[in-house]
This record gives structure tokens, C-alpha cells and sequence, in this order.
């Protein structure tokens, strides 16, 4: 499938799903709740480091960019307008998504990016070429299953300060965060997966 086509198989799958979710494609409804508490609290991956991250994964063009707990969409906001990819912005969070939206519609991104107002454990991750994470170690380790079975090969995981236990990552770098150094992880779903990472 061209890039084209897949990119407005993604756009329908999302509008699809946030409408069945409540319509979080377009503006969510006033005082509209999240359905459970989000996983972590809110902590902005500094600049610095998004642009780190987005080399780390080799970012073009061609990919789609998935941020799992989007905050303000920092991540695939620079993806798309810095890399020329495609996003989709995914939080529990329907403030978060607000800013997302604002904030992508400021920097003139808005239409290359899909706003998921939604569970990430329930986000189909199977158009991602480039998944994005600033979460916990123990979200990190619950969501490793889903993405070994829902990511395509070649697919890139990148992770901010958190690894994923004993899945060995391609590449680790260092980078200066907010409160002094942390890592960046890589992890490249293989063809050949066998039962677990």
C-alpha cells in the first residue's frame, strides 16, 4: 500500500474510533473525563531531548509517528514539521489533547497529525513505523507485550529515561534532561520475534 493510501487508512481507523470513543477527533465535549486516570503524570520530555529522540529513530519522511502519552504533542509536532513524517498523538488525557491540537494547529501541522483521546493499551499500533515513550518502568513492561505483537518488523521504539527490563536495546545514548543526565533507549521490532523479546 503507497504511503498516501495507508496514511488515509490511519485517518479513517482514528476518525472510526473517536467517534465510537466519544468524538475525540474533533473537539472534545465539555468536561468530558478521561475513562481512568492516566498511567503517569504529566512531565514534558524537554526540547532538547525530543530532538534527540527523533534522530535516535531515524525519522523521515515515510514514517508515522505514534507518542503514547502524547502530553502536548511536543514529540510529533517536531516529527512532522522537522522531519517531514506523519503523527498520531495518543493520551488518556482529553486536556492533553487539547494542547496537542493547539499546539499543532499553531505550528501548522494539524492536518498531518491523527489526536487520539484515548487508553494506550488500546491504541491500534499496527500503522506505527516509529513508536514514542516517556512513561514508567512499569508501564514500559506492561505495554512491551503489545507492541512485540502489534508492531511491524524494522518498526523503531524509542524511550525516554525508562527501559524495558531485560529487552536489550539496540542503542543507548545519553542526553541532558531537566534534572541532569538520563538515557534514550532504541528497540527495533525484528522479523524473526520468536515468543517474546
Amino acid at each position: 500500500m503507497q504511503t498516501s493510501q495507508r496514511w488515509l487508512a490511519v485517518l479513517v481507523s482514528a476518525f472510526a474510533i473517536a467517534a465510537a470513543a466519544g468524538g475525540c477527533e474533533g473537539p472534545p465535549a465539555s468536561g468530558q473525563a478521561a475513562t481512568r486516570a492516566p498511567d503517569v503524570s504529566y512531565d514534558p520530555t524537554p526540547h532538547g531531548v525530543v530532538s534527540e529522540m527523533l534522530k535516535l529513530a531515524q525519522v523521515g519522511a515515510k514514517d508515522v509517528v505514534y507518542d503514547l502519552g502524547c502530553g502536548d504533542g511536543r514529540i510529533v509536532i517536531a516529527a512532522v514539521k522537522q522531519h517531514g513524517a506523519r503523527g498520531v498523538c495518543v493520551d488518556i488525557d482529553p486536556q492533553r489533547i487539547r494542547e496537542s491540537r493547539a499546539n499543532a494547529q499553531r505550528s501548522g501541522v494539524a492536518e498531518r497529525i491523527v489526536f487520539l483521546q484515548q487508553d494506550l493499551f488500546e491504541t491500534d499500533l499496527g500503522d506505527a513505523t516509529v513508536v514514542t515513550l516517556f512513561l514508567s518502568p512499569d508501564v514500559n513492561l506492561k505495554l512491551r507485550p503489545k507492541l512485540w505483537r502489534e508492531l511491524k518488523p524494522g518498526t523503531r521504539v524509542a524511550s525516554y529515561v525508562h527501559d524495558m527490563g531485560d529487552w536489550t536495546p539496540q542503542e543507548v545514548r545519553d542526553v541532558q534532561g531537566t534534572w541532569g543526565p538520563r538515557r534514550l533507549y532504541l528497540w527495533i521490532i525484528p522479523a524473526d520475534r520468536g515468543a517474546r523479546p
